[in-house]
């Protein structure tokens, strides 16, 4: 158990310290994942794949935004509270 919450810990740093990276990432993943979903059904058209594709990835980026505010407020909750314990 302690091993999982080190890992939750570190990987949540690491977002912290590279909020846009994490975003960019997960829209890049988003976008080529709808991408390929898109391609493996033939009755659209391709600008409707690309749409679609595009759809899905904003969604995708909105939810990584959301993410990374919640990680900033629990970070920033975080470090109150460590700030009035050492007082």
């Amino acid at each position: 158990m302690a091993d999982a919450k080190t890992q939750f810990e570190s990987v949540r740093k690491w977002v912290v310290e590279h909020k846009l990276r994490t975003v960019g990432c997960l829209w890049l993943s988003g976008i080529s994942g709808s991408i390929a979903y898109n391609w493996s059904r033939p009755n659209m058209k391709t600008s409707v794949k690309i749409i679609h594709a595009r759809l899905h990835a904003q969604a995708l980026t909105l939810a990584a935004l959301a993410g990374a505010a919640v990680v900033e407020y629990y970070d920033h909750k975080m470090s109150d509270k460590a700030a009035e314990q050492r007082r």
